[in-house]
């Protein structure tokens, strides 16, 4: 009986083996790159394009200051406390 290990006519049946594990290893990198793309995003930054949207802490203190709840002074120092835990914003960050 001959087995793999010693097989006479060539590499063997086994030899097809390898790119199903090719495949299995193509499909596994792709599909944990498309679960993980997206988690590096920084929940506190709801921005798109660098304008702060929605509930974003930029967009709540421009609606405040539009609305006149808050005067410019205000505003200012918010702002350059908001920028300097968050990082500077609207400036072509994401």
């Amino acid at each position: 009986m001959q087995t793999l290990a010693n097989w006479d006519g060539g590499p063997g049946p086994w030899i097809l083996f390898f790119p199903l594990v090719w495949a299995a290893v193509v499909l596994g990198v792709v599909t944990v790159l498309r679960r993980t793309a997206g988690r590096g995003r920084r929940p506190w930054r709801a921005m798109d394009g660098g304008r702060p949207t929605g509930d974003a802490p930029i967009a709540v203190l421009g609606r405040r200051f539009a609305a006149g709840e808050i005067d410019e002074d205000e505003y200012w120092r918010r702002l350059s406390v908001l920028e300097e835990h968050f990082g500077r914003v609207g400036k072509g960050e994401a």
